[in-house]
């Protein structure tokens, strides 16, 4: 008899060490865990306290529980004392309400704070001006527009460190999240929206990004690399984009917004007013009734100079766009610890 229950108890110890050995797989190392940029160390700092704190009450009560059982067993010559009439103790009740209530106090003044803290268009204090990236997520794959630069790009993204990205973000097709788990939490593009989120890389480097929400058949092709670099390899690379690349017409827009994977792409110029377009083209009549922009700025470039008067114009119309509106652009923004 004392066999199978010996079996039981080896099988069980495997089970938890092979779910363990399971669990390590998910989540690409970890990258939640080693932060690159201060939005990314917040998120890590909160997941971390949250958990510590959890598990004041979570360890306690498993602890207990094996204890009770094993204490309490039906089992001959056990001495463990026997109660049946016993039903309150006024220190123990304080002990298991009082505890958890306090902790659920200090995680409600936690959550509080970092949830101000972490408000994705909240811009990142910073002695560098941010830079704009336009985001927009299509079928199956990242169109990247750099207004400032006047540059595009497809599933390729390169910023320098140690400087704020203004990320504005919308989708030309289902839903999506973008993702960059080093840097920050996801945010949602949805289509006729336009939503903000600041991000900074703190060191140099290449990171992973992703769209973290299923879209589809080729949802999982949606990946793209994050290049941190210095300041003068940013600049050096967008004008060796500038200068070598072809430009994004609206045809070549129009068949690239057409769902299929696409490599990574680089476009010397894209049409004036495309994330303007991108955003309201949805809406009645296509150029006003759109969701808020929570401060998103700029459309297009055709060229040097005429890519920051496009830029500038663009901004005008966001802005009119956002106080037709009447309110701020809806959205969610995911912190690392879940959706």
């Amino acid at each position: 008899m004392r066999k199978p229950v010996k079996i039981g108890r080896i099988s069980l110890a495997l089970l938890f060490i092979l779910m363990m050995a399971l669990l390590t797989g998910c989540g690409q190392e970890m990258m939640v865990f080693d932060p690159k940029g201060p939005i990314a160390q917040d998120q890590r700092d909160l997941i971390v306290i949250s958990t510590v704190l959890c598990l004041i009450v979570l360890v306690p009560v498993l602890v207990m529980t094996a204890v009770i059982v094993w204490r309490y067993r039906d089992a001959k010559g056990n001495k463990a004392a026997y109660k049946p009439n016993w039903a309150h103790s006024t220190k123990l009740e304080m002990i298991w309400w009082g505890i958890p209530i306090i902790i659920i106090l200090i995680l409600g003044g936690v959550t509080v704070k970092y949830t101000y803290a972490l408000e994705p268009s909240k811009p990142i204090q910073s002695d560098q001006k941010p830079i704009v990236v336009q985001a927009t997520s299509l079928d199956w794959k990242w169109l990247f527009t750099y207004p400032e630069q006047g540059i595009a790009t497809v599933n390729y993204l390169q910023i320098p460190k140690g400087v704020p990205i203004k990320f504005e973000l919308t989708s030309d097709a289902p839903m999506n999240s973008f993702w960059i788990p080093q840097l920050g939490g996801q945010m949602y593009t949805m289509s006729g929206m336009a939503m903000t989120l600041y991000l900074q890389a703190d060191e140099a480097g290449k990171y992973f990004g992703t769209a973290a929400n299923f879209s589809g058949e080729h949802f999982n092709d949606m990946k793209f690399d994050v290049h941190a670099t210095s300041r003068e390899e940013f600049d050096k690379w967008a004008a060796g984009v500038k200068k070598s690349a072809s430009p994004l017409t609206q045809a070549g827009y129009d068949a690239l917004a057409k769902p299929g994977r696409s490599g990574e792409q680089f476009f010397s110029s894209f049409p004036d007013n495309l994330f303007y377009n991108i955003v309201t083209k949805y809406a009645v009549g296509g150029s006003h009734g759109a969701h808020g922009a929570h401060g998103a700025t700029s459309g297009g470039s055709g060229n040097e100079s005429g890519g920051k008067q496009g830029a500038a114009v663009s901004s005008n119309k966001m802005e009119d766009v956002t106080a037709g509106e009447g309110h701020g652009a809806h959205g969610a923004v995911h912190s690392a610890s879940g959706k």
